[in-house]
């Protein structure tokens, strides 16, 4: 046994003597992986990403042996900056969209040009340079072995081939021991894809982004595999559903009405009732769920897309696609829409944006979703003020007005999309620029110690914060809303008009400025003690609960009134509209909320929420919402709902099966006519 151990300590020393450049370069790139996860999903001591980031970096390392010893140091250094690559990229989106990175997004990649300003200014953090340590030890490590003449001397000693054999052997030793301790639940959400964090957290950075880039082909490759199994799937789901047509009080109460929606950029529901110094931040949108129907439990549904993808949930009632955008990825795929069923009751149909006509690709997407010929952008508009990414709302408004004007002589009945855009990130040209009057200073009274009098005393509350410059965007944004509600009524546009209020998305604001809005103490200008009874913990499902978005349905003469406070998703809007207009999409994945009882609305993550409970699905836990426990068959049964609407969705979109129903339905009726 002695003998045996002395031979083992021999060889550990000859071969770590000997392989220190391939050591390095595994141990730096797990470790790296370690802390990209210590910094987003935290979870700090499981073991299987780690084994899983180790077997990939063996196997790629295996074949550097290949190499001959005096340039195996180019491989491992490109390797090494592939991974730091990786990790600086899915730190910094992580930061932004609580998500890791996909290689579908390099077909959106262009989108980032127009937010460049946005991304420096509100994501990058010096975190996200911490994983350049790794090519600096390489370097450093590879600097001291040439000095050594350690790849002289190891030419004379190793045996390539044999080496990356014995290498690629304990790295698949590794990816086995690894499998044995996944799940089928595991696998299956590896398959799926779409949630991408719970990936990270069991399989590692490595394994996701392979899984990822294989992933990301779907768009070529998945039309070619699976058509079959999806179809199956597809047909049994919806012909599963009642094809009753459930009628309320609402039903039909719009119907041959003019619709204005309105795409409200980044606006956020926490915004509206809320005060800073007795000023409301968005007093026309408060008048307006005053005075209309008010959905205060509304959730955006966006993915990787953010804007492009609610757009498509709203007009579509699918949720977005798990790989890439449907706007870039998926865009000539048959959707039904909004704009096609209101096309059938006569109705012309148009968008505009004070933005280019290529982001998010909306020049195609905006006609193939069925909007008519004519799409106003960036073009169509005198660009005479510009905040942020393009023209400003208020003029983007106020030059609106007479082409709708136009539209409305031409055509007795019309459906318009105004998508708005100074709201964008990062929020600080309105403050540049000084356009609005609202201060987020915290104004109290105090003593003058000195005099003895009552002054009013000035505290730095969200002044020079993100949130801070967020707050006087969206008055801004609220502003130029009731401008534009006021000037459609002077032109007489509102008389026969319904007004749909949505936003799109929340402001990606980060935790801790909502621990510092929630938390702030004026008196000392600092933030409240986690001890203090006063003190509001922002957890992970208060910020995600805190994410929700406004949704208004306004007419003039206040036909519909009052709030409605169950949950409601975006793809729920498009058959609550349905039922008040008139039209109806058999695919709708949402519900009329008038007449579902009890609503549940599916994240893309797989995150669902009820109006009993949130349930994060990758930590496997919840919060309940109401004073009455739930069952474990009520998560077990909304677990499996979730998924099944995702796949669904999913396979609508990747396998174009609304386009290829209606071709086989065709054939059908011309092979009964004969």
């Amino acid at each position: 046994m002695k003998e045996f151990i002395n031979k083992v300590k021999k060889y550990s020393k000859k071969y770590l003597s000997t392989n220190i450049l391939f050591m390095t370069f595994v141990s730096t790139s797990v470790l790296n992986a370690t802390l990209l996860r210590f910094f987003t999903v935290k979870n700090y001591f499981e073991l299987k990403p780690i084994l899983a980031d180790l077997a990939v970096v063996l196997i790629i390392g295996a074949f550097g042996y290949f190499i001959k010893p005096k340039h195996q140091f180019k491989y491992f250094f490109s390797w090494s900056i592939v991974f730091t690559i990786l990790c600086i990229f899915n730190s910094v989106y992580y930061t932004n969209y609580v998500s890791f990175i996909s290689f579908s997004l390099a077909a959106t990649s262009l989108q980032l040009v127009d937010v460049g300003d946005a991304i420096v200014e509100n994501i990058l953090e010096l975190k996200d340079f911490s994983y350049l340590w790794q090519i600096g030890a390489m370097f450093f490590v590879h600097l001291n072995l040439k000095k050594l003449k350690y790849y002289e001397k190891v030419s004379k000693i190793e045996v390539g081939k044999v080496r990356a054999l014995n290498t690629l052997v304990v790295g698949l030793i590794v990816v086995g021991f690894f499998i044995s301790m996944l799940t089928s639940l595991d696998i299956g959400r590896l398959h799926k894809q779409w949630n991408r964090e719970f990936i990270v957290m069991k399989f590692g950075l490595y394994t996701y982004q392979f899984n990822d880039l294989i992933s990301s082909l779907k768009p070529q490759i998945s039309p070619l595999f699976g058509y079959d199994e999806n179809a199956k799937m597809f047909r049994e789901y919806y012909e599963s559903l009642s094809n009753e047509n459930k009628v309320n009080k609402y039903t039909n109460i719009f119907k041959g009405y003019n619709i204005i929606t309105i795409h409200a950029e980044s606006i956020q529901q926490f915004v509206m009732g809320t005060k800073i110094n007795g000023l409301e931040v968005t007093p026309n949108l408060n008048r307006l769920t005053k005075e209309g129907l008010y959905f205060s439990n509304f959730y955006a549904q966006e993915s990787v897309g953010t804007s492009s993808d609610s757009e498509f949930t709203f007009n579509t009632s699918l949720l977005p696609s798990s790989t890439g955008t449907v706007f870039i990825n998926y865009w000539d795929r048959e959707y039904v829409t909004i704009p096609k069923l209101l096309k059938e009751q006569d109705y012309y149909c148009f968008s505009m944006h004070g933005n280019n006509g290529t982001f998010w690709n909306r020049n195609v997407v905006h006609k193939s979703l069925g909007y008519d010929d004519y799409f106003y952008y960036k073009k169509d508009f005198i660009i005479d003020e510009v905040i942020g990414l393009g023209l400003s709302d208020k003029s983007f408004f106020k030059q609106a007005i007479p082409k709708i004007q136009k539209i409305s002589e031409e055509h007795p009945k019309f459906y318009g999309t105004m998508i708005m855009l100074t709201n964008h990130t990062p929020f600080s040209d309105i403050v540049e620029k000084n356009l609005v009057d609202f201060d987020v200073d915290w104004k109290y009274e105090k003593i003058n110690e000195e005099t003895g009098e009552k002054e009013i005393v000035s505290a730095p509350y969200l002044e020079d914060t993100k949130l801070g410059n967020y707050l006087k965007s969206v008055h801004y944004a609220d502003q130029a809303i009731g401008q534009f509600i006021n000037d459609l009524d002077e032109a007489g546009l509102l008389e026969n008009t319904v007004i749909v209020i949505y936003g799109d998305h929340d402001a990606k604001l980060k935790k801790s400025e909502f621990i510092r809005f929630y938390n702030y103490d004026p008196y000392t200008d600092s933030i409240l003690s986690e001890d203090d009874p006063n003190y509001k913990e922002i957890d992970f499902y208060e910020y995600e609960l805190n994410r929700k978005v406004p949704l208004i349905i306004w007419t003039k003469n206040q036909k519909v009134k009052g709030e409605v406070t169950k949950v409601m998703g975006m793809y729920d809007i498009m058959p609550t509209l349905g039922n008040m207009f008139g039209f109806k999409n058999k695919y709708a994945l949402g519900y009329d909320i008038f007449s579902v009882k009890d609503n549940i609305v599916v994240f893309p993550s797989g995150n669902w929420l009820t109006d009993k409970m949130y349930y994060n699905f990758q930590k496997e836990e919840g919060k309940l919402l109401v004073d009455e426990p739930v069952s474990i068959d009520y998560i077990t049964k909304n677990n499996e709902y979730s998924e099944k609407i995702l796949s669904i969705s999913n396979a609508i979109i990747v396998y174009d099966l609304i386009r290829k129903t209606n071709e086989t339905n065709q054939l059908i009726q011309e092979y009964k006519k004969g």
